[in-house]
């Protein structure tokens, strides 16, 4: 099975990015496939995008909703995807993949007012 088969049927996923001295920082987060690429969704404002947008190089693997990795490391590149369109097909392949799960997340949102934040982000994993 090729690495971005096994990730999507991962619950959580573990995604490293990487900090200016390269430090790597780890966040558990929600992952679907979209094509040939995995799908994230997260706060725009948050560290991990604002790393990325600067490098787009990480690492990703399995791991438990506490971030415990329950798989081996995977190479790859992540892009924050601007277009309505593929955000729009990230969070439909998240809906698909958790449902109920992604209504709610959604609709704390809405009722917090924070979706308009929401930040998309596109995965390539290196396969080899």
């Amino acid at each position: 099975m090729s690495a971005i088969d096994t990730l999507d049927e991962a619950r959580y996923v573990s995604l490293e990015t990487f900090r200016k001295d390269g430090t790597g920082v780890h966040t558990p987060v929600w992952i679907a496939r979209t094509g040939n690429e995995l799908g994230i969704f997260t706060n725009g404002d948050s560290y991990k995008v604002k790393r990325l947008r600067r490098n787009p190089k990480i690492r990703i693997a399995e791991c438990g909703a506490t971030g415990a990795l329950k798989g081996p490391w995977h190479d790859g590149t992540a892009r924050v995807v601007e277009d309505k369109a593929g955000q729009e097909t990230i969070l439909d392949a998240l809906y698909r993949k958790y449902g109920w799960q992604m209504k709610l997340a959604d609709w704390g949102a809405r009722i917090a007012r924070t979706k308009k934040n929401w930040a998309f982000v596109a995965v390539r994993v290196a396969e080899g």
